[in-house]
């Protein structure tokens, strides 16, 4: 399997799961994202976008990495474009750091959606801000490796049919859920969570490392 960290320009956050996610990633960054390479102790080995977000003071290390230049107006993000490289050096599985928040309310939907789209494709998708992860729910069984405790939303992109979780504090057996309905917000963890969804398209979002409440 051949793994790539895209970094985007989202917040993120620095843990030791995090590092474990990347570890051993070839990495290329979208625009502003470059700047989390500094977080993560790492040098991308591309650099894509229109540029118009280059972090200031970045180090000789950073500034002098590949650049692959777009246009500012152009039909595609410059993360979609950090993702179609990375499929073109064959990667099969992905690391989306950066994938939510930031500036950007339209990219961070976008990064959902796409992260689904390229799931049934057949890539692996991981989508994370160190603080909370995504991982694209399509027909099937999956297992999750959270501990006890860790907040779970399933967010539907599509009316769920045949929806089992288990391993949480309030299970599902079976159930079909309404798009846009919000029976599978704010769940837990209990013991070894298991996912099997029979009929449509959902995303799994977790908080390993929830943040402080302001």
């Amino acid at each position: 399997m051949s793994t790539f960290t895209i970094l985007l320009g989202g917040d993120l956050i620095g843990t030791p799961r995090l590092d474990r996610q990347v570890e051993g990633s070839r990495l290329i960054a979208a625009d502003a994202g470059i700047g989390h390479a500094r977080l993560l102790r790492l040098v991308p080995e591309l650099w894509v976008g229109d540029f118009d977000s280059v972090p200031a003071d970045l180090p000789e290390e950073l500034a002098s990495v590949p650049r692959r230049t777009f246009p500012a107006e152009k039909d595609k993000t410059d993360g979609e474009l950090a993702i179609a490289a990375a499929l073109e050096r064959g990667a099969t599985r992905l690391v989306l750091a950066g994938a939510f928040g930031g500036k950007r309310a339209d990219h961070a939907f976008l990064h959902l959606a796409l992260a689904l789209r390229l799931a049934e494709a057949g890539t692996k998708v991981l989508l994370t801000s160190g603080a909370q992860e995504g991982v694209p729910l399509l027909p099937g069984k999956a297992r999750f490796d959270h501990a006890d405790g860790t907040l779970l939303s399933i967010l539907g992109f599509s009316e769920l049919a045949g929806l089992t979780v288990t391993g949480a504090k309030w299970p599902l057996d079976r159930v079909n859920v309404a798009f846009g309905s919000s029976l599978t917000i704010s769940n837990e963890v209990r013991g070894r969570l298991e996912i099997e969804l029979g009929h449509g398209r959902a995303l799994l979002l977790t908080h390993p490392y929830p943040l402080a409440e302001s």
